[in-house]
């Protein structure tokens, strides 16, 4: 049996180098790889392009990838609660792509599953648009996207084996499944690691035949956003 278990986030994104992209996995700050971006801060591997759903906030997730400046460029779908990610964005420091919340999975998905682009009506006719192929399919206009090209993806599940076998829990499971099949090398922290053979077969979510790293985490925040609202008058 294939023990895919390394010890710690330190030693999982050990070659993670200068300029390489890397997907990461959750949705706002649920079910994000929070040792695996804690090992890159204390790394200070810089230049990097972050493939996320959103940025995290100014003190966690990627956020704090942000502070010490790691990240050259963002492709998103939304930022709005992190200000020094606006900060850097609005002084020229940090390189941007803003992309439509479906568009920003198919292409995950679509690497995954080895396709080279796929066709979205999401951007058509907007500054989306700008510079990309269209087609026509039975009148309709379609916008063109390619396929990402990640060197690396980090995800977290809630229970992994040591094959690399995951199940993800309730609302975790949002961009984790499509990013773990779409890394050249993936790595997953689990929060419960378990021997090969101890998970119901019809229960895992992402098979371990996409992931190539694998460790148990630990000291899990799991924060929460909050929704923010202006003050009574």
């Amino acid at each position: 049996m294939i023990n895919k278990v390394v010890s710690g986030a330190d030693e999982a994104i050990r070659d993670i180098a200068e300029g390489d992209t890397l997907m990461l996995g959750g949705f706002g700050l649920c079910g994000i790889p929070e040792n695996c971006i804690n090992a890159l801060v204390k790394k200070g591997v810089k230049e990097l392009t972050c493939i996320s759903n959103n940025a995290g906030i100014d003190d966690f997730g990627i956020g704090l990838l942000l502070k010490t400046r790691q990240v050259k460029k963002m492709i998103s779908s939304y930022v709005g609660e992190n200000s020094e990610f606006e900060r850097q964005l609005l002084s020229g420091e940090l390189e941007v792509e803003l992309i439509p919340q479906g568009t920003l999975a198919t292409r995950c998905l679509a690497a995954g599953y080895g396709m080279p682009a796929i066709f979205t009506p999401a951007g058509v006719g907007t500054e989306v648009a700008e510079g990309k192929e269209t087609r026509s399919f039975n009148g309709k206009e379609y916008l063109m996207e390619y396929a990402f090209e990640a060197d690396f993806a980090l995800v977290k599940a809630w229970k992994g084996d040591t094959a690399g076998n995951l199940i993800f829990r309730s609302t975790s499971r949002n961009f984790n499944p499509v990013m773990a099949t779409a890394g050249k090398i993936t790595i997953a922290e689990v929060e419960h690691l378990v021997e090969a053979g101890e998970l119901d077969p019809d229960q895992i979510h992402t098979p371990g035949v996409y992931v190539h790293r694998i460790f148990q985490g630990e000291h899990y925040e799991k924060r929460i956003e909050k929704r923010t609202v202006r003050p009574k008058e």
